[in-house]
């Protein structure tokens, strides 16, 4: 299994409960494939750098997760197919961005 780390960001028209369905929509996703989540944070309502569709703003939120190669087309299968979401970036982390990954968890756990 690949360590793998994704960001979405959701339309912000969703109210905070909405907001969190999507959320646990996409980690229910996850584990019903098979995928171990590691850490997932909710950044919530930040600027966009440019409009999207028309909105300057989103709900930034990033999953760290193993899983196996095939999970993430099934993945951003459905990330194209949700309205609510605006964008998305999934990203296999190699040895040294998941060590770097770890330690900056342990480093927020600590604060």
């Amino acid at each position: 299994m690949n360590q793998y780390e994704t960001v979405f960001i959701l339309t912000p028209v969703l109210s905070d409960v909405q907001m969190k369905e999507a959320v646990e929509k996409f980690k229910g996703l996850l584990t019903k494939n098979g995928a171990e989540i590691i850490n997932e944070e909710l950044w919530g309502l930040k600027k966009l750098a440019y409009p999207i569709e028309k909105k300057s703003t989103g709900f930034y939120v990033l999953v760290e997760f193993k899983a196996e190669p095939t999970v993430i087309k099934t993945l951003e299968v459905n990330y194209r197919r949700d309205e609510r979401v605006i964008r998305y970036i999934t990203i296999k982390n190699e040895k040294y961005a998941a060590q770097y990954a770890e330690k900056r968890r342990n480093k927020k756990q600590e604060a």
